[in-house]
């Protein structure tokens, strides 16, 4: 049976992380689940990756070679991902024609809907459905457009350690791909992937992403708050983050603690929120059925109930292993309890493989 092999690795705020995939044949959609050939991650430094893209070149490259070589990665072929606030994704409806053809066409139909020149720009276009009216067949999709300069510091990077990118996909669609599987794929759902400072939300119908949104804060802020409110170190600050949580009762000693913490959830939530709010209300006030969180920032303890409390909605972990097999070097108890840090590494490498 013919066997393919993927790389998916997740350039993140706080580490490297890469997911090995193997395939059997017929890819993704086969009969034969893939199975998680080797997975591993290496910290970095606070400010070598800032809002989703890379700060420092050195020190990525470094990290990267070190992920390499402790986790035994046979090719240096990998897919990376993007996904910040300078990525615009919008849904958009164009004329049919063979999608080769349409995406070479993008940047003379989208010119004038973008916040940004198309020359600065790396576009791209998911189909998601086809309909025929009297303006003639469409296609129904998601246009992305990211900045080039973002895009371009992630490569740069990933160059520098020896590996070769062959493609750069959006972090959003690769959530969607290793996530939205049983009933997720035929929901209403909302993933909500809460990294260090950048949180991304992706809601899908039917396994299809219908809204796609960026937003400026995540875990990291949550650690500057109690840092700042305490006059404390960022790694001491980080202990006391974990240790309270949100929604709990708390010693008068850690009251302005608590409070900071809940400061940064409270506006964190709400803009969450508000993306569900604008998804009901762009889509005749059509319902979300199940919130998905995965990333660091989700591990909060309290948080999955205090998002469940403001929105209403059913919330659950992601977990992108379900439908994987382990392979002989990966030590499934190891990654118990991070599950939703590997959703992304595992989601690029479908990508690319499907």
């Amino acid at each position: 049976m013919a066997t393919s092999r993927v790389i998916g690795l997740d350039i993140g705020a706080s580490s490297v992380r890469a997911a090995e995939l193997e395939f059997g044949s017929g890819g993704p959609a086969g009969k034969t689940p893939p199975t998680l050939a080797r997975y591993g991650e290496v910290p970095l430094p606070l400010g070598a990756v800032r809002d989703g893209e890379v700060g420092d070149h050195d020190i990525v490259a470094t990290a990267i070679k070190q992920l390499w070589s402790q986790t035994k990665f046979v090719s240096k072929d990998v897919v990376i991902g993007v996904g910040n606030q300078r990525v615009t994704v919008r849904e958009m409806e164009l004329p049919w024609m063979p999608l080769a053809q349409l995406k070479s066409s993008l940047p003379f139909q989208v010119g004038e809907l973008l916040p940004m020149s198309t020359d600065d720009a790396l576009l791209d276009y998911f189909p998601t459905g086809e309909s025929n009216d009297e303006r003639g067949r469409q296609v129904h999709g998601m246009l992305v457009a990211a900045q080039r300069d973002t895009v371009n510091a992630n490569v740069l990077a990933v160059d520098a350690a020896g590996l070769r990118p062959t493609m750069v996909d959006l972090n959003a669609f690769a959530l969607v791909r290793s996530l939205a599987r049983g009933d997720l794929a035929r929901s209403t759902a909302a993933f909500v992937d809460i990294g260090a400072s950048i949180t991304t939300v992706v809601i899908t119908q039917g396994g299809k992403p219908r809204l796609v949104r960026s937003l400026p804060s995540g875990g990291q802020n949550i650690t500057s708050a109690v840092a700042s409110a305490l006059g404390i170190s960022a790694a001491e600050a980080e202990n006391v983050k974990r240790e309270i949580g949100i929604g709990y009762a708390v010693q008068p000693d850690r009251a302005e603690a608590a409070d900071a913490i809940a400061n940064v959830v409270r506006a964190l939530v709400e803009s969450v929120r508000n993306t569900f709010v604008y998804f009901g209300q762009n889509n005749g006030g059509a319902g979300i059925d199940v919130v998905v969180l995965t990333g660091g920032g989700a591990q909060l303890p309290g948080l999955g109930q205090y998002i469940a409390s403001a929105s209403r909605l059913s919330v659950t972990l992601g977990d992108p292993l379900s439908g994987l097999r382990m392979g002989k070097s990966v030590n499934r108890s190891s990654l118990n309890g991070r599950e939703s840090f590997i959703a992304l590494p595992v989601g690029l490498a479908y990508g690319v493989a499907a």
